[in-house]
């Protein structure tokens, strides 16, 4: 064969392969690698929150391409709004950093909270790791209520954490709306905090106990019957923890029913997960697809079960199609419910 016509097949063979290499490249892996990929906790360590957002740590960058090094980055303030705030308005919106704040916090701008810079709606949703209801916990103590019908006759103290957090919105709508006798104490920054003040007999208990956190910090207490979950707040019912009463067998009025529901119909989402606005599309598929693979992984799933994490998994569309019931409660009662919190 012609030397310069076989240099010319080989050079010819080799763009074929380069071109057929690039068409089948995936862009997405090739961004990832080599990475450092950084998930937002807006709460401190320790706490429930926190053992979903290491749990996901530790397990996120196996299924995502390019397995990239996945990070955790405590981000607590104002009820987990410093993350929402943050994931929203400043984190890049490459595909590189997403997070996990409340769930409460997701009604704050309907509440008429100027302090809330973002709409729920808006955010790159990849999901939720678990469905959840909230319950009341009484640390037990000569005088303490150990029942809910108790606690609207003998007065209790709850600890609470910021304006935007459960801990301190649940309590306070249970006071407002159903009239409970309790006074709450305001500014704990984690349940951490608050479990040593119940402890120490500053607080009789606290008002914003999911599963999760019963299972990774109260369960002994609970079980030891130090602890007493008094009611459940949700707009489902569980019976994890035996037969406790919803929040809605208290309710006498369909007022009283709608601000329960402005309040507690988030609570499903009980560790919801987002990225901020215009992440691009194929990265964000490829996030939400890893996601959903990840709570789903025996070995995730075995981890889980071993430190008490509750995985209930919704996935994106479920926790938009919760968003908008929210959003088209009317503006009224959104205002009333802003009441009941002293706002």
């Amino acid at each position: 064969m012609n030397p310069m016509r076989a240099t010319f097949q080989a050079a010819a063979f080799a763009s074929v392969l380069a071109a057929s290499g690039a068409a089948f490249a995936d862009p997405v892996e090739d961004f990832y690698k080599g990475k450092t990929f950084t998930f937002v906790s807006g709460y401190p360590p320790g706490g429930g929150y926190d053992s979903y957002a290491r749990i996901f740590g530790r397990h996120f960058g196996r299924f995502l391409p390019g397995r990239p090094t996945v990070v955790v980055n405590s981000m607590p303030g104002a009820g987990s709004m410093v993350a929402a705030n943050f994931l929203y308005n400043s984190a890049p919106a490459d595909g590189t950093q997403i997070g996990l704040f409340g769930s409460s916090v997701l009604t704050e701008p309907a509440f008429g909270n100027s302090g809330a810079r973002y709409d729920p709606l808006k955010f790159s949703w990849i999901g939720s790791m678990a469905q959840d209801v909230s319950h009341c916990g009484m640390w037990q103590a000569p005088g303490v209520p150990k029942t809910f019908a108790e606690m609207f006759t003998t007065k209790s103290i709850i600890g609470g954490g910021a304006p935007a957090a459960v801990t301190y919105q649940h309590p306070m709508v249970l006071k407002h709306v159903l009239g409970v006798n309790i006074d709450v104490v305001a500014g704990y920054p984690g349940s951490r905090e608050i479990n040593l003040a119940m402890a120490r007999g500053e607080v009789n208990g606290t008002c914003a106990l999911y599963t999760s956190s019963i299972n990774t910090q109260y369960a002994d207490d609970v079980k030891s019957g130090r602890m007493v979950l008094v009611v459940q707040m949700g707009a489902k019912k569980m019976n994890t923890f035996g037969d406790i009463p919803s929040v809605y067998d208290f309710a006498k009025t369909d007022e009283q029913r709608q601000l329960l529901d402005a309040h507690f119909s988030t609570i499903v989402l009980a560790r919801p997960i987002s990225g901020p606005p215009g992440i691009p599309a194929d990265r964000l598929a490829a996030i939400r697809s890893a996601f959903m693979a990840m709570l789903k992984d025996p070995e995730f799933l075995a981890e889980a079960n071993k430190i008490g994490v509750e995985i209930d998994p919704m996935d994106h569309t479920e926790v938009l199609e919760v968003l908008t019931r929210v959003s088209k409660i009317p503006p009224a009662t959104m205002l009333k419910a802003a009441k009941a919190m002293e706002r």
